[in-house]
C-alpha cells in the first residue's frame, strides 16, 4: 500500500515546464531567446504537426497559469470551471483564425520573445496571395532545387529582419534563428525547408498552396514560364 501511495504522489508532482522561464522575483516570463522559444514549442507540440491543439493546448494553458505560483501547489491543475473560462478568453485573444488551436505565429505573440526573432512570425503584413508567396520562394531558392537550404534560409531571415526599421542581426544570431526555424518547420529533418514546410512559416491570406493542384500549377508557372 505504501508503495502505491508513493507512486501516486510522484504522478501528481509533475514538473511544470514553464517555471524555468519565469523570473524568480516578479514571476513574469523572461524574454526568450530563439532557442528557448523553440524548446517551448517542441515541448507542447508533442505530435510535431505544427499546431498546439487538444490535450497539448490544455497542457500549455494549465502550466502557463500554474507556473506563476512558485509553491509546491504550482503543479496542481487549475479548477475545471476556471480553466474553461481561461481557455475561452485565451483563444479569443490569440487564436487569430479561430480554428481552436495555436499556430507558431500565435505562440510568438503570446510569449515574450526577442524582437528580431518575433519579426519572422508577424502577421500584420501577410502575403496577399499564393502568387506573392511563389515570388518570395523563387527569390531565395536561388539554385531552383525546390528547397530552401540552410544558407538560403539564413539570407531570407536576414532580409526579412533588415526590412523592418533597418534592424540588423549578428551572424551568430542569424545562425541561431536559422537553426531554430529548421528545428521547428523542417519536419522530415533533412536540413532544408520543402515547399509545404515554408508555407507554415510565411502567412498567406489566400493560401491555396496546400492544395496539390495549385502547387503544381504555380510552381510550373514560376519556374518554367
Amino acid at each position: 500500500m505504501a508503495t502505491n501511495v508513493s507512486k501516486h504522489k510522484c504522478v501528481r508532482k509533475k514538473e511544470n515546464f514553464l517555471q524555468q522561464f519565469r523570473d524568480e522575483q516578479s514571476r513574469e516570463l523572461k524574454q526568450l531567446t530563439a532557442t528557448q522559444f523553440m524548446e517551448i514549442w517542441s515541448h507542447y507540440d508533442v505530435d510535431g504537426n505544427g499546431y498546439i491543439e487538444g490535450n497539448e493546448l490544455d497542457n500549455l494553458l494549465q502550466e502557463l497559469a500554474s507556473s506563476v505560483n512558485i509553491s509546491d501547489l504550482s503543479s496542481e491543475l487549475v479548477p475545471e470551471n476556471v480553466f474553461r473560462e481561461l481557455k475561452e478568453c485565451f483563444l479569443d485573444a490569440y487564436d487569430d483564425n479561430a480554428d481552436g488551436r495555436i499556430e507558431i505565429g500565435e505562440l510568438a505573440e503570446i510569449l515574450p520573445t526577442e524582437e528580431n526573432f518575433l519579426l519572422l512570425f508577424r502577421k500584420d503584413n501577410p502575403l496577399e496571395s499564393s502568387v506573392d508567396f511563389m515570388r518570395v520562394w523563387k527569390q531565395f531558392d536561388k539554385d531552383c532545387s525546390g528547397y530552401i537550404e540552410a544558407d538560403e534560409l539564413k539570407l531570407f531571415i536576414k532580409t526579412l529582419i533588415s526590412a523592418r526599421k533597418g534592424n540588423n542581426a549578428s551572424e551568430e544570431k542569424l545562425i541561431e534563428y536559422t537553426d531554430s526555424i529548421l528545428q521547428i518547420f523542417d519536419t522530415n529533418r533533412d536540413g532544408k525547408l520543402q515547399f509545404t514546410e515554408m508555407t507554415k512559416l510565411l502567412p498567406v491570406k489566400e493560401n491555396f498552396l496546400l492544395r496539390p493542384v495549385f502547387k503544381v500549377i504555380i510552381t510550373f508557372k514560376f519556374y518554367f514560364l
